[in-house]
């Protein structure tokens, strides 16, 4: 049996980011107590808001395939520093297991180079994170390469890995993500973390166990105190204004700063508590709208194929939309239970556990795109804070206030953003704008 670290500090350990996004994940492990030094990301849009809620650490905006340990250690504050922990989730495409190892596809580069990367810079953990059908038939073969290749290179591997839903862990949202958790040889594997909350309307007789968790919040808890957005004209034209809150959950305040969370291990961010951000308006037609209303809790709209919230159960799982180089798709986006109109993207961070100070790029589609593709950050937290509690140290909260980056970044278009990082402006394709016809 090896014996976990048992030196404890209260200097915060170090983190890097690969696959970044808009910074779900390098939030959830900050809550848990890591200063994430370095995070790694193709998208400009999705750097520079990465760059506005984090503006004390890294961001490359650079292709994974290209960037390499070295670069990461000597362009952020890392140095020749021991990183302990790297994590991310790579995009996986592509499954041809016919007479050939996943791996070698090109279609999953991506993810041979997040193992390049481990290797390269030798963390003492690691966390990947994944979608759940990777776990399914065929596709196990591919979790069982990434394994035995880690292994290979002098790394332990959690084989019995484990699909987590997020619902379980204080988000009111039905979303489950796969987690593979690794350790360098001679430390001690991190367990999966235990279950912190029970959803809504869970059958206790079914799942015993959860009989002493809390509840989950639910719908409502998470964005029933959030202005009434119809009430503010000027949300038709800017995606933020001050307005007047309602009463807010226990939930609803950790999110807005009014109460301390005792387990968030994260820096204040100095921000204005009457000011509501990303929340432009959605201007649907008045078929939409009657359509909205007539559809019950729960159910699913036919005509849009959109879902209506369930004001005391969870949200169905946000998904994002895509580029065009991958369709162009706008994901669904779930209908108010009580306002006939598709929820704004600061409702949908309520329901994805992000802070009210985390702001999203100032357009609707960016905006949800970015709120889709993250690990929601109490979930992140969680995986985050068993490998704290192996590396022996007791996190502390911070008291120094940090400031948030440059408003104009959540306003650049593709090719500013482009142009701010010194990238080629078609690094990810330009969307392809789709009929004017408001639904």
């Amino acid at each position: 049996m090896l014996k976990p670290l048992t030196v404890q500090t209260q200097q915060r350990p170090i983190a890097v980011d690969l696959f970044a996004g808009a910074g779900g994940m390098t939030l959830g492990f900050e809550q848990a107590g890591f200063d994430v030094l370095a995070a790694v990301e193709l998208d400009p849009i999705h750097c520079a808001t990465h760059e506005y809620n984090f503006p004390f650490w890294k961001v490359f905006c650079q292709s994974i395939e290209t960037i390499t340990g070295l670069e990461i250690r000597q362009d952020s504050d890392i140095g020749n520093r021991e990183i302990d922990v790297i994590f991310g989730g790579p995009p996986c495409q592509g499954f041809s297991l016919m007479g050939k190892r996943a791996l070698d596809d090109p279609r999953n580069n991506l993810v041979f180079h997040f193992i390049r990367l481990v290797i390269e810079l030798k963390p003492k953990f690691f966390v990947l994170e994944n979608v759940p059908g990777l776990t399914i038939g065929k596709h196990r073969q591919f979790i069982h390469e990434i394994i035995e290749t880690l292994q290979t290179n002098g790394y332990q591997v959690e084989e019995n890995y484990r699909v987590l839903n997020a619902s379980y862990y204080g988000v009111p949202q039905d979303r489950s993500r796969l987690f593979l958790l690794g350790c360098r040889q001679g430390l001690s594997l991190p367990n999966y973390p235990p279950f912190l909350s029970r959803p809504p309307q869970q059958d206790l007789a079914k799942l015993p166990e959860l009989k002493p968790l809390v509840s989950c919040p639910t719908v409502w808890d998470a964005i029933g105190d959030l202005p009434p957005i119809e009430q503010y004209p000027e949300l038709l034209l800017t995606d933020c204004t001050l307005a007047e809150y309602q009463k807010s959950s226990f939930y609803a305040k950790i999110l807005r700063g009014l109460i301390l969370n005792p387990h968030n291990f994260s820096y204040p961010r100095l921000f204005d508590l009457r000011q509501l951000t990303c929340s432009l308006r959605s201007q649907h037609n008045q078929q939409s709208i009657t359509r909205f209303e007539a559809t019950e809790w729960g159910k699913t709209e036919k005509i849009s194929r959109f879902h209506k919230l369930n004001p005391q159960g969870l949200c169905n799982t946000l998904r994002a939309g895509t580029p065009s180089n991958r369709g162009a798709f706008t994901s669904p986006r779930p209908i108010h239970p009580y306002s006939p109109r598709c929820i704004t993207v600061r409702e949908a961070a309520r329901l994805h556990s992000y802070p009210d100070w985390f702001r999203f790029q100032g357009t609707k589609w960016h905006g949800f795109r970015q709120v889709g593709n993250s690990v929601p950050p109490l979930l992140a937290q969680a995986v985050a804070s068993e490998i704290i509690k192996v590396l022996g140290i007791i996190p502390s909260q911070p008291t120094e206030q940090k400031k948030l980056g440059d408003e104009a970044l959540l306003y650049l278009k593709m090719s500013q953003a482009a142009k701010w990082y010194h990238v080629d402006p078609n690094i990810i394709e330009p969307r392809k704008r789709e009929s004017k016809n408001k639904v």
